[in-house]
C-alpha cells in the first residue's frame, strides 16, 4: 500500500482547469490496486471538496497548503494561526494596500475594496510574467464573487467578531515587485510563520507547523503507512515540504525548474496528463 498525495493546480488539473479522463481513471486504478490517494492543495477544503464531488472522486484531502486534513470527511488535524501574528499580516499588508484572502475555517474572507487594491497595484508596477495569458492573469486579479465559500469584510478586525473563527492560511496577490520583496522581508521576520508560493503573482502565509509535508505524515499515521512508501506530486514551492518528504517525489513537467531539481522524477507536464503518466510509470510499475 502506497499513500498518493497529489497537487492540484498545475498538477491534476489541466491547464483548463479541469481533470481529464485520463487522470481520472489512473487515479481509480490507483485506488482499485489499495493505496491511498490524498489531494493536497493551497485550496480551501470547500473549494477541494466541490472539485471532488464534481468528478465522483472520494479521497482524502489536506487544504490551505495541508493546514487542514480530512479524511471521511472529518477534520483530522487543523493548523491555525496565532491571533498576534493575524494582526501583523493584516495590519501590514493593508499599510501597502495588497489584495489579499483569508482561508478561514467560515471560508474564505476578501477586503471589500479588493478591486481599488489590485488597480493601486497594477499602477504601481505590475510584475510581467512571460507566457502569461491576460485571461489567466483576468481570473487572478478579478474581484471574487460572493458565495457560501467567500465571504467580504471592510476591516480585518471584523473577523474577530466571530469567537470560533480560525485563520488557516493568507493568499496574497503580489503584482508589484517591489512591494513583493518588501512584504516578503517583512513577513520572514515573524518567527512564528511560513511563508510560501504556489505561483509567481503570490505569497502565501501559514503558521509555521501548517504545510503540505506535515499534511501528508499525518494521513501516512493514520492509515499506518509508512513515510517510505509516501509519494508526492507536485509542480510549485508550496509543494516542497511534501515533496521533500514523501519516499518518492514526483514533479511535473511544467514545474518551477528549481523544483524538478529536488525531485526523483519528473513526468509530463499537467496538459498533457502527467499525473496519470506518472502514476502508471513510476508508482504501480514499480
Amino acid at each position: 500500500m502506497r499513500l498518493i498525495a497529489i497537487d492540484l493546480d498545475g498538477t491534476l488539473l489541466s491547464p483548463e482547469m479541469e481533470i481529464t479522463k485520463e487522470n481520472i481513471e489512473a487515479l481509480r486504478k490507483a485506488q482499485s490496486q489499495g493505496n491511498i490517494v490524498m489531494i493536497c492543495s493551497g485550496r480551501a477544503p470547500e473549494d477541494i471538496q466541490q472539485i471532488l464531488k464534481k468528478y465522483e472522486i472520494s479521497c482524502p484531502l489536506a487544504g490551505s497548503n495541508g493546514t487542514v486534513v480530512q479524511v471521511n470527511e472529518s477534520v483530522l488535524e487543523s493548523i491555525s494561526l496565532d491571533r498576534k501574528d493575524i494582526i501583523k499580516i493584516a495590519e501590514k499588508l493593508d499599510e501597502d494596500k495588497v489584495p489579499y484572502r483569508v482561508y478561514t475555517n467560515h471560508g474564505i474572507y476578501v477586503p471589500a475594496d479588493w478591486s481599488e487594491r489590485v488597480a493601486f497595484a497594477v499602477k504601481k508596477d505590475r510584475i510581467e510574467i512571460e507566457g502569461l495569458p491576460d485571461e489567466v492573469y483576468q481570473r487572478i486579479t478579478e474581484q471574487p464573487q460572493k458565495s457560501s465559500l467567500i465571504k467580504y469584510f471592510n476591516k480585518y478586525s471584523e473577523l474577530f467578531n466571530e469567537e470560533d473563527l480560525t485563520v488557516q492560511k493568507f493568499f496574497v496577490l503580489t503584482l508589484n515587485s517591489t512591494t513583493k520583496t518588501a512584504l516578503s522581508a517583512y513577513l520572514g521576520g515573524i518567527s512564528s510563520i511560513v511563508i510560501t508560493s504556489s505561483g509567481p503573482l503570490n505569497i502565501e502565509v501559514m503558521d509555521q507547523n501548517g504545510n503540505k509535508g506535515n499534511a501528508l505524515k499525518r494521513v501516512a499515521e493514520y492509515y499506518g503507512i509508512p513515510l517510505d512508501n509516501t509519494v508526492a506530486i507536485g509542480d510549485n514551492f508550496n509543494d516542497v515540504p511534501m515533496l521533500e518528504l514523501a519516499g518518492l517525489s514526483i514533479a511535473m513537467g511544467n514545474a518551477n525548474p528549481l523544483v524538478k531539481e529536488m525531485c526523483d522524477r519528473v513526468t509530463h507536464s499537467n496538459d498533457k496528463n502527467g499525473v496519470a503518466h506518472a502514476i502508471d510509470r513510476y508508482i504501480l510499475s514499480e
